[in-house]
């Protein structure tokens, strides 16, 4: 854990909370003693899901960029 840790640049323990709220990246136990494990792979695309969730980082979530809408039964005056 103390790895996947620093592979994701956070604590050890914001990892540990995250596994227990099943918010972070997919792990499971291995070997007899359970040690949560975390397969590299699962962990870059779990970066890449939050990176695609982000409005920060993914312009087509960006609220700016977001076409105005008008309100129904909306007339303009001029």
């Amino acid at each position: 854990m103390k790895e996947a840790a620093a592979y994701l640049g956070i604590s050890p323990r914001t990892l540990y909370v995250w596994r227990h709220r099943r918010q972070g990246p997919p792990s499971f136990r291995l070997g007899t003693r359970g040690r949560v494990t975390y397969r590299l792979d699962d962990l870059d695309a779990w970066v890449r899901e939050q990176e695609r969730a982000d409005s920060r980082s993914n312009p087509l979530l960006n609220p700016a960029n977001a076409v105005p809408q008008r309100r129904a039964n909306y007339t303009a005056t001029a």
